[in-house]
């Protein structure tokens, strides 16, 4: 995985933050915090989830780098909690801010990292993406992001 530029996705608004939703974007402070002089560029999207794609694309030509080059971290709800994914290639599956990015890039050719949210199995993606995120299950994030941190 020869990754240079990794971008958390989620919500810039007060009202979404630490949602499940935003899981991306806990993900990379994590990781800047984490790995201050790493070799990767580290971002946060700045835009709404759903208008993701001209963010990461502008911050591929600032950075000069190639989609193949790029990893999205974002939220799953159809991965567990407590799980995450790499998968370099694959379709949005559903996720609007992850087809919002395959649009304009008008490729899927890039890193993803999906972070498990599902608690519920009954429970509708809509549903549980905009819920606060409790104690307990920043403690299980905690324990993931620092795996991920492991694996770069």
């Amino acid at each position: 995985m020869k990754v240079k530029l990794i971008v958390g996705l989620g919500n810039p608004d007060k009202q979404y933050e630490n949602t499940y939703h935003n899981v991306g974007f806990l993900a990379v402070d994590y990781l800047k915090y984490q790995m201050v002089n790493s070799k990767y560029k580290i971002e946060k999207s700045e835009v709404f989830m759903n208008q993701s794609g001209n963010f990461v694309k502008k911050e591929l030509k600032k950075y000069k780098i190639k989609p193949e080059k790029l990893m999205i971290v974002n939220d799953d709800s159809d991965i567990e909690l407590g799980k995450y994914k790499i998968s370099f290639g694959r379709g949005s599956a559903g996720h609007k801010g992850v087809q919002s990015i395959i649009d304009a890039l008008k490729s899927k050719n890039f890193w993803r990292l999906r972070i498990g949210i599902r608690k519920d199995q009954r429970a509708k993606a809509s549903q549980l993406v905009l819920k606060k995120i409790g104690k307990k299950d920043l403690e299980i994030f905690d324990k993931v992001f620092k795996k991920i941190k492991d694996e770069f």
